[in-house]
């Protein structure tokens, strides 16, 4: 006989901090012209009013490799600048994960001491082990790994140093 047990994680939270001005931290969320110089290849365009479209969109490189142009999707929910952005995420590619649908992401973003931010990303996914997975992912960048411990560590870098981790 096989037991098997399934352990669904549907909430990940992720903080980090970041010597930059909490208006600073924001621009780089939901700026085309900063988050497309972190994470991914590709920008986030954000319409900030409940119920706004986001959208991830690819390079061309990206594209050609045979990823879709939108690779994530969604809807602004609340936008406190420079505090608080709460959206629905889901992944367009592969097909699994456009099975399962939107999820909800928190960015909390709140002035700390000496010059620093704390942000605090807040990923709901219930009823979405496989976005869960790759979302928390461990695998190498190149492998379409990092999740978001490689997307918030870039943007720390970035806001910090002036250059992404990719130099």
């Amino acid at each position: 006989m096989t037991n098997t047990t399934e352990t669904a994680v549907t909430t990940q939270v992720y903080r980090v901090y970041i010597k930059a001005a909490p208006e600073a931290v924001w621009d780089a969320i939901t700026k085309p012209e900063w988050n497309e110089r972190y994470g991914y290849p590709g920008r986030s365009e954000y319409d900030l009013r409940p119920g706004g479209p986001f959208r991830a969109v690819t390079t061309p490189e990206v594209q050609a490799m045979g990823m879709p142009e939108t690779l994530a999707d969604g809807e602004v929910v609340e936008a406190d600048p420079p505090r608080r952005l709460v959206q629905t995420w889901r992944f367009l590619f592969p097909p699994d994960l456009i099975e399962e649908g939107p999820t909800r992401v928190t960015w909390d973003i709140e002035e700390d001491d000496g010059g620093v931010t704390r942000l605090t990303v807040t990923h709901e996914l219930e009823n979405a082990p496989k976005t869960a997975a790759a979302v928390a992912s461990t695998a190498r960048r190149y492998e379409g790994g990092g999740g978001w411990a490689l997307i918030l560590s870039d943007l720390k870098t970035l806001l910090e140093t002036g250059s992404s981790l990719e130099g």
